[in-house]
């Protein structure tokens, strides 16, 4: 199976979401992402409230300082379940491929504005 490196700092950690999307608990390492900065969004898609529980999710933006650094968990999951969770992110949202504090290059969900 080939596999991709998928860096989360939210609502794709949690069990039910990983469940719901992928079907199955992923499992991974704790990583950082340095330079950049988190804040929280509403969200208006109700499948995806009920799969999270919750009406607000955090967000990532790139600030380009080094004291700024975002906690989360690196996952392995396959090119499909990477469609999946395309998928599952609201509009706020894109997929960009970052280099993590590990070395590891990752994708990672950031603020779409941050990266027009």
């Amino acid at each position: 199976m080939n596999t991709e490196k998928l860096f989360s700092y939210g609502t794709l950690c949690y069990e039910a979401v990983q469940l719901s999307n992928f079907g199955r608990k992923l499992h991974g390492t704790a990583d950082s992402l340095p330079g950049f900065g988190m804040s929280k969004i509403k969200i208006k898609d109700v499948n995806v409230i009920t799969t999270s529980g919750e009406e607000e999710h955090p967000i990532i933006t790139y600030t380009g300082k080094f004291t700024d650094s975002i906690e989360g968990m690196v996952f392995d999951v396959s090119s499909e379940e990477l469609t999946r969770a395309d998928s599952y992110e609201v509009e706020d949202y894109k997929r960009v491929k970052v280099k993590l504090a590990s070395g590891i290059f990752a994708w990672v969900y950031v603020h779409v504005e941050s990266v027009e």
